[in-house]
Formats: structure tokens, sequence, C-alpha cells
């Protein structure tokens, strides 16, 4: 009878135990189910709970506080900005009167729960560490054997500039970086993926759209953590780097241009819409076409078949990667043009005092003296 009484006394407290879990959500979620747990690191399977996102008018930056102010105790007010500006693909400070973002109903302490990478991907079970970016919805998950460690917003190259798809891998790295094309553009924790064309994950302001000269921009937190979760290429006995030997980076798609504003996250409705579809065999991938007219000229001979540059950009124009009226814009030495241009103006003023000295000896042989 007493074993009884003790073993009745265990299965009610177990149940208390359970009921007192705390909530880390806005509000509460009827979809949410009580045997999920609501933290990542407590399960092997874990399926981030159904959030509905709304598409909501920014009227003034009271409004933006207002959102955040609302939140309870529970929801760190960090994590919640974070997860308003990893939606929007955009800082705060960008975000103006009168425009329209997502904000999600529910907010959690776990970003990964508004991501749009697979919280696993079997195919990357056998990879230590791998990036995929997709560039179309301008965000990128890191996977560690396959399991989803990071999911990030970036803003990737513009039209004529662009950041284009397939198979690359990190390379080197630097903890403040002056760009080797224009020593003005100061990019902190720059992790490089392709040396030839200078392309790199870095932090640079986040305006929510493709802007940059190929490279992907990220929020400083997430390229700090980038750059010390990544591997650098390793390097052979002559000390050159060995390609594809550092961490692999897929990028995926690309941009759809002819939206003028914002991008595809902006039809998205809950945390379930526009789940990235990752490729079966992610080495596998096509090593990516690059344009030659995007690799400096500097850089030019140490690229590896260099054919593949050369037929890059029509091949690109043939898959609908670049549209057929966009020019791209060539790769272009900012630092040496301001050189050159320093040079010209040295070199006029030098011409200048130079048409002044037939003057001068004029008036010195009028004076009876000679060279």
């Amino acid at each position: 009878m007493l074993n009884k009484f003790f073993l009745c006394f265990a299965i009610i407290s177990i149940f208390l135990i359970s009921c007192s879990k705390n909530d880390d959500t806005f509000q509460e979620n009827p979809d949410i189910s009580p045997d999920v747990e609501t933290e990542q690191t407590n399960t092997a399977y874990y399926e981030p709970p159904y959030i509905k996102y709304n598409l909501v008018e920014i009227k003034n930056r009271g409004f933006l506080d207002s959102i955040f102010s609302s939140l309870p105790d529970s929801i760190d007010k960090s994590i919640a900005k974070k997860i308003i500006m990893t939606l929007n693909r955009k800082e705060l400070r960008f975000i103006k009167n009168g425009e329209k973002i997502i904000v999600p109903e529910i907010f959690t302490n776990n970003i990964l729960d508004y991501s749009i990478f697979p919280q696993s991907y079997s195919s990357a079970s056998n990879i230590k560490k791998i990036i995929l970016a997709s560039i179309d919805k301008q965000a990128y998950g890191c996977y560690e054997n396959g399991k989803l460690v990071r999911f990030a917003a970036v803003n990737s190259g513009k039209e004529r500039t662009p950041s284009f798809p397939g198979r690359y891998a990190l390379v080197w790295r630097e903890r403040l970086r002056r760009s080797s094309l224009d020593s003005t553009w100061i990019m902190p924790f720059t992790f490089n993926f392709h040396s030839a064309a200078g392309s790199a994950f870095h932090q640079f302001e986040m305006p929510g759209r493709p802007v940059s000269h190929s490279c992907l921009r990220q929020f400083i937190d997430d390229a700090e953590w980038l750059y010390n979760w990544g591997e650098s290429a390793k390097k052979d006995t002559s000390g050159k780097f060995i390609p594809f030997s550092g961490t692999p980076v897929i990028l995926l798609g690309h941009f759809g241009f002819s939206r003028t504003k914002g991008g595809p996250w902006l039809d998205f409705t809950s945390n379930k819409d526009g789940i990235v579809q990752l490729p079966d065999n992610p080495l596998e991938v096509e090593e990516a076409l690059i344009p030659i007219i995007q690799i400096p000229k500097e850089a030019r001979s140490s690229l590896r078949n260099i054919q593949r540059y050369l037929y890059a950009e029509d091949t690109l124009r043939a898959r609908g990667i670049i549209r057929k009226h966009v020019k791209l814009t060539p790769s272009i030495n900012f630092n040496q043009l301001r050189r050159q241009n320093q040079a010209k103006k040295q070199n006029n003023a030098s011409e200048n005092n130079k048409n002044d000295l037939p003057v001068l000896n004029d008036i010195e042989n009028k004076d009876g003296a000679s060279d």
C-alpha cells in the first residue's frame, strides 16, 4: 500500500513540474505541442512553433518602439529587435515612417524559430561545417553535421555587381579589413570566399536590399560570429591556399531585381513560408561562374581555368541569372584610380610650372642672361 502511495505521489509530482515550465513566447500559441521543447538545445529533433507574421505599417518611430516595450520580461528585447531586423533584412535605422515591415505575432528567445532554412539537413550530416546562402531571400544558414546553428540576414550584390550562385569556400579572414579596391571601405570581420573576385562576408550597413559589390553584408554580431566559427583554407607547402579546403559556401538562386521594394520575405505569412530547398549533394554543386569583367585586372593572372571566367557571362545570361538589358559594372580599383588621379594632378601642376618658365626665360634673356 505504501509503495502505491509513493508511486502516485511521484506521478503527480512529474505532472506538476511539467506544467510549471516557463513559457518564453510573447503570447500563448495553441499550435505549439506541449511535447515540443522551446529551446533547440534540448532536443536533436527540434521543430519550431508555428509563428504567424503580419505586414505592419510603421507610422512613426514611437510605433516601432511600442512593439518592443509591450513584450513581457521573459523575452530578451535585444533578441526581439534582432528578429525584426533579420525578418526584414535591414537595420532598424533604415526603417522609414510609412514603410511596411514583417512583425511576428509571437516572439521567442530563439532566433532559429524564424529560420527559412530547415533545422536539420541530412545531406550535410557528414560535413563538419557548411554555409548555405539564399540570394533571392537574402539570408544564410550555417550547419554543423547537418544541424542548423545560425540563421542570419545578408544584403548581397546589386544587379550590376551581383553575388553569383554556385559553390565557393572560405579562404582567409581579417578582423578589420580595408578594401584592396577602395581603402575608404572599412569592413569589420571580413571572411573572404573568393580571393580573385574579392567576394567576402563582412559587416557593413544593411538597408534591406542587395546593394554591395558582390560581397555578403551582415549585421555586426552575425559577422563576428561567422568570423570566429568559419574555417580558413589550408595552405600547401609553398604557402598557397588550397582551393575549396575551407568551410564550404553555397550561394543559391538569384535576386528578383524586377521587384523594386523589399523582397519576397515581405510576402511571408508565417515562419513556415519561404523554406529554402537545399541541394541533395551540396559538395557537388557547380563551382560559381563569375564573369571576367568582375575580376580586377591585376588578379586575373592568378585565376585557375580562366576560360570559365571568359564564358561565364554568356552562360549566366542564358540561364536568366543576368537579365538581358543589364550591363555589368567592371571591377574598378578605386585605390589605383585615386593614385592615377593624384599623379595626373601633380603632372598638370608640373606642366603649369613649365608653361611659366619661357616667360621667365624671356625676362632673363632680356637682361642678358643665358641658359
